[in-house]
């Protein structure tokens, strides 16, 4: 976009008759897309450049002919409001835009992660649509984005990182895998039990079957993955990468325990039917409590002070959600 030395301001303002609406609407879908602030009722902002100036000129003689009437105009100071102050708006809106696309990521990076940690089909076809769409998205929004809003950075970010993942990505063999052995549930007591940081929904589901039927008195302990090859004696890695308890196939990490141990329970079988469809996405029970659970889960993750804060609040809904089952 080609802008003035000194910061310049396009400002539009129109009025339209309220019918019909499919041409009020016509009219703001322009503006919104091309990245306009609404300061006021029907007054809109933009950087002052060429390509903006020929824009409000198609648009007030589009308002004109359907009955409207408007105006613009070219200002290097708007009163109430400092350049820096309108440059804010802009980022804050740009910021609502990538936060929608934050959350489609999120899903996207836990399908990636999964793969990662066990042999999991046709990943790397399911997310590439997804993340081409994202990309595609996020050009438009970097399109309107004026001032570089922060989100944007760590949206780009986030998008180098998911596709250099799924570049890396090894497709399992199409053979069915081993079948799980059935673990003594005794020896696993009195054990530190070994998981990625910043835990998330099928390590904290994880992490409550194991205090609910495993060990009462278990504790955990929060690494990085390079640094599975430092567990001491008496600790169990779990959900990650090489882990003892980690995917299995199509199965979670929640499922590949409940089915080690040997763990037959009505309430246990629908809370696994909720974590796999949350952790792996392929929506294969269809279980719609899931996303309430997962917006409960990742409120726990933003507010939690530690990783350990955030395990034993992860436990305590996990809990809560058996005992409503039983």
């Amino acid at each position: 976009m080609t802008r003035t030395t000194a910061q310049e301001w396009l400002l539009i303002f129109y009025s339209i008759p309220s019918h019909p609406v499919s041409g009020r609407m016509r009219i703001w879908r322009k503006i919104a897309k091309a990245g306009a602030v609404q300061l006021k009722g029907a007054v809109y902002i933009l950087p002052a450049s060429d390509e903006h100036e020929e824009l409000f000129q198609w648009i007030i003689g589009e308002v004109k002919s359907i009955g409207g009437d408007g105006s613009f105009v070219r200002t290097s100071r708007i009163e109430t409001l400092s350049d820096a102050n309108v440059r804010n708006l802009f980022n804050t809106q740009r910021d609502a835009e990538y936060r929608k696309l934050d959350k489609v990521l999120d899903g996207l990076e836990r399908k990636v992660q999964s793969a990662r940690k066990g042999a999991v089909a046709g990943v790397r076809d399911s997310v590439s649509g997804p993340l081409a769409e994202i990309r595609k998205i996020r050009d438009e929004i970097q399109g309107r984005d004026f001032f570089n809003a922060l989100l944007g950075r760590e949206t780009d970010k986030r998008l180098q990182s998911l596709e250099s993942s799924l570049r890396g990505l090894q497709e399992p063999d199409t053979a069915k895998p081993a079948p799980l052995a059935r673990k003594d549930l005794k020896a696993y007591r009195r054990k530190v039990w070994v998981t990625r940081k910043r835990p998330f929904i099928d390590r904290m589901a994880a992490a409550w079957l194991i205090r609910r039927f495993l060990d009462p008195d278990a504790t955990f302990r929060f690494i990085n993955e390079k640094e599975r090859e430092q567990l001491a004696a008496g600790e169990v890695a779990f959900d990650m990468q090489g882990g003892e308890f980690t995917h299995h196939g199509d199965l979670c990490t929640f499922e590949v325990m409940v089915r080690s141990f040997g763990i037959k329970d009505k309430a246990v079988r629908k809370i696994a039917e909720i974590v796999h469809d949350l952790d792996l996405k392929d929506d294969k029970y269809g279980n719609a409590a899931g996303s309430g659970i997962e917006e409960v889960l990742t409120g726990i993750r933003k507010t939690a002070k530690d990783d350990a804060d955030m395990i034993e609040k992860g436990i305590a809904v996990f809990e809560m959600m058996y005992q409503s089952r039983t």
